[in-house]
């Protein structure tokens, strides 16, 4: 990999665009390379004498017009969630990103996974599964390693377990060995504008698919008849007696019943509910994908049964917090989309209360708004920020009549306040807000942190 970045840079002037987690990285990775004629850091928001503060032989472009000059540099390397003010093919410098090189040189030992959710879920879980069987493993990408921090640590046996979020597949053209595309959902339209240019950047993980690679696709997304598609369901529509009759491959989550069938070949595995730590039918489907994958790279059903017991959730997915007052309080900042907010009611045992809002990206929520009218398990719906507002106005402009008590704050502090006041024994509150946390936290870790911290400001 040093080899390949190494002629990639030689002789010219190189910048990084966008100084996140990963431009950092770039940077660090670079310098340690050498070879290149100069680098520059182009960076919206970013102080022009960043460089010298910290002791680095780099440059500083800031400002509104940042990528104004982009094309005097050789290589530009582009960071995840940037939105280019033109489109790769007007620029006459070569855009590059991590994941593509990374992609591009271990293609064949990697396992992408990308989804509008599910994906850390999916991809934490397959590392972790690997990892206790005692493979040679490695977790890379949207989980908050970038790839070149692994690439010292890559042999020819290695498997790499990569997320791939949308901004790191937009303007890729290349796929991994073993893909995943878990599900597609409204989401991030704040950055890209539509929902074609959202959905085309997720299906770039199948667009650049070889005859040689093999991709697990949700069935409700449209393959085009491309050859080595493992389709993902949960309707029974392949079943035992169906797999034997036809030649589809597939991964069929039914409850608690995973089926892979593969070139004909088929595999039943029952998910120990009651051993494990993932609640709802939507992990139940993600372990069902995790079952498929692992089972082509060679993981027996006792490996797979191990690992899964074993195996903790992610902060902030559905997490259990604690209890106040007899009330039970679980986390699930992670929830950016109607669906999750859904799925949190549906898996929580004894939930009453639901906490909702965040920032407007200008999704559609007629979705989650008929569910909550719909609701016979809620009795209050907490309503805070800019979605919250929204969708609290909706309900009442158009005057449809939810069984819940409504109830509009401003912010989280006042929304676990009045959980607190309205929560009975026996009861269970969830933060699911639906919605991004940008604007008011800095991402929807901070936000389920600062929702942990007020809870337990109640516990005894």
């Amino acid at each position: 990999m040093k080899q390949l970045l190494s002629q990639l840079i030689e002789g010219k002037r190189v910048a990084i665009l966008g100084f996140g987690r990963e431009g950092k990285s770039t940077l660090n990775h670079l310098l340690e390379i050498g070879g290149y004629d100069s680098i520059t850091i182009l960076d919206k928001n970013l102080s022009t004498e960043y460089g010298v503060e910290n002791g680095l032989n780099v440059d500083i472009v800031s400002g509104a017009d940042y990528q104004k000059d982009m094309d005097k540099y050789g290589v530009v390397f582009k960071s995840p969630g940037v939105v280019l003010e033109h489109v790769p093919s007007e620029f006459i410098c070569n855009i590059v990103s991590q994941t593509e090189l990374f992609v591009q040189r271990y293609k064949n030992q990697i396992i992408g996974i990308t989804g509008t959710k599910g994906k850390s879920t999916t991809t934490t879980l397959i590392y972790h599964i690997l990892k206790e069987s005692g493979r040679n493993v490695q977790l890379a990408g949207n989980v908050g390693i970038p790839a070149f921090e692994i690439m010292d640590k890559i042999s020819e046996d290695t498997i790499i377990v990569y997320e791939l979020s949308s901004h790191m597949l937009e303007y890729m053209e290349v796929s991994p060995g073993i893909g995943v595309l878990l599900n597609i959902y409204e989401e991030h339209l704040d950055h890209y504008g539509t929902m074609d240019k959202y959905v085309a950047a997720k299906m770039n993980i199948l667009k650049y698919k070889e005859s040689t690679d093999i991709c697990f696709v949700n069935e409700h997304i449209e393959t085009e008849g491309k050859n080595g598609i493992v389709k993902l369901t949960t309707d029974n529509s392949t079943g035992l007696s169906d797999c034997n009759m036809n030649t589809e491959n597939s991964v069929d989550i039914s409850d608690d019943v995973v089926k892979f069938c593969y070139d004909g070949n088929i595999q039943k595995y029952h998910i120990p509910t009651k051993d494990i730590n993932l609640l709802g039918k939507h992990n139940y489907f993600d372990i069902g994908v995790a079952y498929g994958i692992l089972k082509l790279v060679g993981i027996t059903d006792e490996e797979f049964d191990n690992g899964l017991k074993s195996y903790a959730p992610l902060p902030h997915r559905l997490e259990y917090i604690g209890e106040v007052r007899g009330v039970k309080y679980y986390n699930d900042s992670i929830s950016t989309i109607c669906q999750t907010a859904i799925q949190a009611v549906e898996t929580i045992p004894n939930v009453s209360t639901i906490i909702i809002g965040g920032m407007d990206r200008g999704i559609d929520y007629t979705e989650l708004e008929e569910y909550l009218i719909k609701s016979t398990k809620l009795k209050n719906i907490i309503f805070m920020y800019a979605t919250g507002k929204r969708i609290y106005n909706e309900l009442n402009v158009n005057e449809k009549s939810c069984m819940a008590c409504l109830y509009l704050v401003e912010n989280l502090q006042q929304a676990v306040e009045k959980a607190v006041e309205v929560c009975c024994e026996g009861e269970a509150c969830v933060m699911s807000p639906a919605s991004a946390s940008y604007g008011d936290f800095v991402n929807f870790e901070e936000r389920g942190s600062e929702y942990t911290r007020l809870v337990n400001c109640y516990k005894n």
